[in-house]
């Protein structure tokens, strides 16, 4: 599938040869920082002329040959790629690994802070062909329920357009540096705020050229569950033919007082908006130990349960294009982008770890004497991450965020998937 994992003593030399790939090619397909250092353990995403590989989870009545029908692919190749297979003794639930010309076809939304008007405007251009939707986080609301504009996006709004990227309005409960429980709360209990908030919202969708709303609502009180259920329906009413996309914390069960995720009527919203995302990030949280981010395991309870209540066909999961470092002791956190983290483990010579059960990479390092604990993402638990998406047949997935640099990612994902448009 394209991976390579460096051994001791490797050098990219070695690898360009053993592949027949241009060294210049790994290294800009992986952001090495430069032809000379690697460090054992690094995971290394090399293109080849393989079939993607799709994984499929058996229903009852599958036989083989006609999912190698179904997937363009013969039976032996089937069988080569899942080793001991019995094919006269499929069960339900088996998942299987298929070689196949029928890529996986998902929907893509990735969030962009506008920043720097030139550089946003670039980072659309390079990734054009693999965003479907673009969430643009630049509004918030007032407490009389009136939505505004923090940041100007005419421009992002006009060239996501052009590139046939849909532009989504997303407004948050954020106020200054961090979501507001009390903001949400408040607009959400009164029915006129609760009106305000959606007029205004539409208003600026339509004034502004958006192809619909992202919400991201964190915190909300759980009293407000209803709520935000009643603003939700009047909302895509209101938004008529326009895309209703609405973020949610993961959770693996209903809690409805729990104070992150009681206010998530999944079953409510999935009937509600058009498409539903679920944040299956930060499990290794800011100032939280040292954890995995979003690991795999975690990430299939929380869809698993999630498909008990909204149509999978609507469901999105999150993945991070970021990693966290933090100080052992004091959870101290800094949040890097992938590339980032991955080159911080070549410059200070840390063998990068891969933990099998969580499917996602960690190192250690030290500073100033400090102990302190990378966990990101690289090739090989975005491609588990994808696969998770194709064997529960989801809509797709959502990026945080596409400023961050994660060559890996968009490489993989141009081979071997199709972005619906």
């Amino acid at each position: 599938m394209g991976v390579h994992v460096v051994g001791v003593g490797e050098s990219l030399w070695t690898i360009s040869n053993r592949y027949g790939v241009p060294i210049q090619t790994i290294v800009e397909l992986n952001g090495l920082p430069s032809a000379s250092s690697l460090v054992p353990g690094l995971a290394l995403y090399i293109p080849d002329n393989q079939l993607p590989i799709r994984s499929y989870q058996i229903k009852t009545g599958d036989q083989i040959w006609e999912l190698a029908q179904r997937f363009r692919t013969d039976i032996s190749s089937i069988l080569a790629a899942n080793p001991g297979i019995n094919p006269n003794q499929l069960f339900v639930g088996q998942i299987i690994h298929i070689p196949s010309p029928v890529k996986l076809e998902i929907a893509t939304l990735g969030f962009i802070v506008p920043s720097g008007e030139s550089a946003v405007l670039s980072i659309l251009d390079s990734l054009a062909g693999q965003l479907t939707y673009l969430a643009v986080v630049a509004y918030s609301f007032t407490t009389e329920g009136y939505a505004y504009n923090l940041i100007e996006d005419s421009a992002i709004v006009t060239r996501s357009k052009q590139l046939n990227i849909t532009p989504l309005l997303m407004i948050r409960n954020f106020t200054g540096v961090d979501f507001s429980a009390e903001l949400a709360g408040h607009v959400l209990v009164n029915p006129v705020y609760r009106r305000n908030l959606v007029q205004s919202i539409v208003n600026l969708t339509r004034q502004r050229g958006f192809g619909g709303v992202s919400i991201d609502f964190e915190f909300i009180p759980p009293p407000q569950r209803n709520d935000f259920n009643l603003f939700l329906r009047d909302l895509k009413s209101a938004l008529g033919q326009l895309i209703l996309h609405v973020n949610v914390h993961a959770k693996t069960e209903d809690i409805p007082t729990n104070r992150i995720i009681g206010a998530y009527d999944y079953a409510a919203i999935g009937s509600i908006a058009d498409i539903v995302a679920v944040m299956t990030i930060d499990y290794g949280y800011p100032g939280g130990p040292p954890d995995p981010i979003a690991p795999i395991w975690w990430m299939e309870q929380v869809v698993q349960y999630s498909i008990t209540q909204i149509n999978p066909r609507k469901l999105q999961i999150a993945l991070p294009l970021y990693g966290y470092d933090k100080v052992v002791g004091t959870n101290v956190t800094r949040a890097m982008p992938v590339v980032s983290a991955q080159n911080q483990a070549i410059s200070t010579g840390s063998p990068i770890q891969f933990d099998q059960h969580s499917m996602s990479p960690l190192y250690r390092h030290w500073s100033a004497g400090v102990e302190q604990v990378v966990w990101f993402e690289d090739i090989r638990s975005f491609i588990e991450k994808y696969r998770l998406i194709d064997v529960y047949q989801l809509s797709g997935t959502t990026f945080w965020q596409i400023s961050l640099p994660a060559p890996q990612n968009w490489a993989y994902l141009s081979k071997n998937i199709v972005v619906l448009k």
